[in-house]
Formats: structure tokens, C-alpha cells, sequence
């Protein structure tokens, strides 16, 4: 068994914003075509925390985040999508993009409240065996960085970078994708999760779920 796996506490979108990745995911795709389609094991999601927990403590860390949920009225957790944007994800002459959130209060409070309940089962340091991964894939430094430094990295007011990642695309053709007018619109959670990472932040395996009222 490993002692570390890579997990995302993240909130799975509604239907309307699950279209709305797979279309931006299929105009990614006609820029790289070998690069990654949201599917059963690249799912679209927002995630709220990203840590490496140690393995044996895994159903710890799910009680501790049903707790949280328990505690929390998710109804008044919402994003407004803002823009295109992208980051620099260590793959020469493209950028990993994303719809770029912007969280409401609740979900600052809720990302902290999951901090402290999941800490305790908590490590650093994970490897490659922390992560999903295809046959004869590689785990990224960058992804194993981003894990490791997620915390504090990406921790409340003015750090926490909410999204929904839709793929690899050429600097060129995002540099016109960003340029163009973008419709805002809304985000609501169908369902809290915990996924198990792979590579690129992608969520590929299902650990636990819990649906969100309508």
C-alpha cells in the first residue's frame, strides 16, 4: 500500500456548467489534439482542497469531510465564471486552461472549515505512487509540487484561485481565445467529492461523494 495518496476534496458542478467544460474542452482539443478529454476519468470539477493524505487514514479524512458538509448550508455555495485564462503547466509552447472562477464567501469559510478537519491525516512529500497514472505516464514535477504546496498556497482571501480546468491548448491560440468577449454565468455544486489526482490536477478516481440539495 502506498502511504500517501493524492486527493482532491472538490465540488462537482451543475449540468448547465458541465456543458459549458466539455464545449471549452473541445475548442482545447482542436488546438492539441492529443491532449486530455473530460470523461469518466478526467472529471469536470472546482477544487476546494488539494492535499496528500496518508492512505491509512483515507476513511478518517472522508468522515472528517462529511462532518464539515454536515455542518455547512452548501446551497449558499456559488462561483461566478469570469474568463479563459491559463497557466504555465511545465509542457513547452502550451498552457493548461481554465474557467476562471470567482468564489463567493461561503466558499472561503467552507475551504477553511475542510482545513482544519482534514489536517490531522495529512502528509508531504508524495511520489509519483501517490497518483493515478496510465500505463507508462509520468507524474509531473509540477503537479507534485502543487499538491505538496497547495497549503497555503492556494488558501482563502486573495490566494485561492477557483476553476474548472478544459485542457491544454498553444500559447498562441490562447492568447486569442482570452482575447475574445467571455459570458459570465454562474456555478452551483451538484455534489462534494473527494477524487483521487492524477496528473495535471485531473480528478480520476472516485474515492467518496455526497450530492448537495437541489
Amino acid at each position: 500500500m502506498n502511504d500517501l495518496t493524492a486527493v482532491d476534496v472538490l465540488v462537482e458542478p451543475d449540468e448547465t456548467t458541465l456543458r459549458r467544460a466539455h464545449a471549452w474542452n473541445a475548442r482545447m482539443r482542436e488546438s492539441v489534439p492529443d491532449g486530455f478529454a473530460l470523461d469518466a476519468s478526467h472529471q469536470p470539477h472546482v477544487t476546494t482542497l488539494q492535499r496528500y493524505v496518508r492512505t491509512t487514514d483515507l476513511d478518517h479524512a472522508y468522515d472528517a469531510v462529511q462532518r464539515t458538509l454536515a455542518a455547512t448550508d452548501t446551497s449558499t455555495l456559488s462561483y461566478r465564471a469570469v474568463a479563459i485564462a491559463h497557466a504555465d503547466w511545465g509542457v513547452p509552447g502550451q498552457g493548461l486552461a481554465v474557467i476562471l472562477l470567482r468564489p463567493g464567501p461561503q466558499v472561503l469559510a467552507f475551504q477553511a472549515a475542510l482545513l482544519d478537519a482534514t489536517t490531522p491525516f495529512t502528509g508531504s512529500g508524495g511520489t509519483a505512487a501517490a497518483f493515478v497514472t496510465d500505463p507508462g505516464e509520468s507524474i509531473s514535477q509540477s503537479t507534485l509540487d502543487w499538491v505538496d504546496g497547495y497549503v497555503p498556497a492556494q488558501i482563502g482571501p486573495g490566494r485561492y484561485t477557483a476553476h474548472i480546468t478544459v485542457g491544454f491548448a498553444t500559447l498562441d491560440d490562447l492568447e486569442t481565445i482570452e482575447a475574445e468577449p467571455f459570458d459570465a454565468f454562474t456555478v452551483r455544486p451538484a455534489a462534494v467529492a473527494v477524487y483521487r489526482l492524477g496528473n495535471s490536477g485531473a480528478a480520476r478516481e472516485l474515492l467518496k461523494a455526497w450530492p448537495t440539495p437541489n
